[in-house]
């Protein structure tokens, strides 16, 4: 039997990943959370037309909703055709979502998209709750990141000789 790596989650085939959130945000928590979808979105999705730019939830009346997520049309559809940037039901526990609003009743909390993926034949979304970095946190993490690759540069430069 084979281990996997610990601690790390299988999180299947990519779709797309807001990249621009573990930048704006400190993210503390994350979650997998399933989507509701229309059949031409999830062609649309299979065909790469999704972008998670500003995409961010809302707990409303117990429920989870993604907002600003935008998938594109699909081209080939005959009659279906879904509005790009609709508002999508989260498909969540009860708990989860209770505990989701609790967290974002925080002053500055925010639940953000991180990415979507294939997992089995299900669509998931991986949520993040967070708080905003201000640009002075911005700029510190560019300079560990730097850093840190320099660290790496000297260490494999003096591992060679």
């Amino acid at each position: 039997m084979s281990k996997k790596g610990k601690g790390k989650k299988d999180l299947g085939e990519l779709i797309a990943s807001n990249k621009k959130a573990r930048r704006d945000y400190h993210i503390t928590e994350t979650y997998e959370a399933g989507i509701a979808l229309v059949g031409t979105e999830v062609k649309s999705i299979r065909s790469g037309n999704i972008n998670l730019g500003d995409s961010f939830c809302r707990i409303e009346k117990g429920q989870a909703w993604l907002h600003n997520c935008d998938i594109r049309p699909y081209e080939a559809a005959s009659h279906e055709i879904h509005l790009p940037r609709r508002i999508r039901r989260l498909l969540l526990h009860k708990r989860e979502i209770e505990k989701l609003a609790v967290l974002t009743d925080q002053k500055g909390a925010t639940i953000v998209a991180l990415r979507f993926y294939w997992k089995d034949r299900y669509i998931k979304v991986e949520l993040g709750v967070g708080k905003g970095k201000s640009h002075v946190d911005q700029r510190e993490d560019i300079k560990k990141r730097v850093q840190s690759r320099e660290a790496d540069r000297e260490m494999a430069r003096f591992n060679r000789k």
